[in-house]
C-alpha cells in the first residue's frame, strides 16, 4: 500500500469519508472532525507511518492537504 493509500485510507476510517470528498477536508468542515476525532486521526496517522507528531504540527493538522505538508517533516512522502 502506498503512503497515498494509507493517507487516504486514516481519513476515511477515521471520518467515514468517501474518497471523492478527501482533497476538499478541513477541520470541523464535517461533523465527525471535531476535537475528538481530530485526535483520533492523528492517532491513525501516527500509527500508519510510525511516527510520533509534535504538538505544534498536530494543531497545525488543519486539513487535508496541510496535512500532507506536515508528513512531509516526518520524511513521510504522500
Amino acid at each position: 500500500m502506498s503512503n497515498l493509500d494509507k493517507y487516504k485510507k486514516a481519513f476515511a476510517d477515521t471520518f467515514e469519508a468517501e474518497e471523492e470528498q478527501l482533497a476538499n477536508l478541513e477541520y470541523q468542515s464535517i461533523p465527525k472532525w471535531d476535537s475528538v476525532g481530530h485526535m483520533a486521526l492523528i492517532a491513525a496517522l501516527e500509527e500508519a507511518f510510525d511516527i510520533m507528531m509534535d504538538t505544534d504540527d498536530i494543531i497545525d493538522f488543519s486539513s487535508f492537504e496541510k496535512g500532507k505538508e506536515i508528513l512531509k517533516k516526518y520524511d513521510v512522502a504522500i
